[in-house]
């Protein structure tokens, strides 16, 4: 296994609501630098242990996507889902959900990387992504930011 990251932020909102965001794959695009959406698979229409979807990713001019399976959907607690390429594990990507106070919910994104050997170092051609796991630091970083803004309802534009 390779490395482990998490990022967490405290949003104005309830732990139901910011599950519900999260969980929509469909609106991750909204949120994320670079994964750019989800479709659901097979019938899917909302996160459930089984469903898949495919997610769509862009980093520049580079395009590629992954096929997810939901891991774990449990409603203001928790959504995970693996996302493979070429039927080979990539990552585990998780976000977990705990009352904060006053209303509020501290939100835990991480990612753990699950690529084996030759995926790491064909890597940097497919994503044009040659440190991995700093990338995804700041992109957890700034998708959290920009989920954090529409929750509490901020719509200006993203940064």
């Amino acid at each position: 296994m390779g490395y482990v990251i998490e990022v967490s932020t405290t949003i104005a909102t309830t732990p139901e609501e910011a599950y519900a965001a999260l969980a929509d794959i469909t609106r991750m695009g909204e949120w994320s630098p670079e994964c750019t959406g989800g479709s659901w698979l097979g019938g899917a229409t909302t996160a459930a242990p089984g469903a898949k979807f495919r997610g769509s990713n862009r980093n520049g001019f580079w395009r590629w996507s992954t096929t997810c399976t939901v891991v774990t959907a449990e409603p203001g607690k928790e959504v995970a889902w693996e996302s493979r390429v070429f039927g080979r594990p990539v990552a585990l990507w998780r976000y977990r959900f705990e009352a904060a106070g006053d209303g509020a919910t501290m939100v835990t994104e991480s990612t753990e990387d699950r690529r084996g050997t030759l995926f790491k170092a064909g890597g940097p051609l497919a994503s044009g992504v040659g440190d991995r796991e700093m990338h995804n630091r700041r992109s957890m970083e700034a998708t959290l930011e920009r989920v954090k803004r529409v929750l509490e309802g901020d719509r200006s534009p993203q940064a």
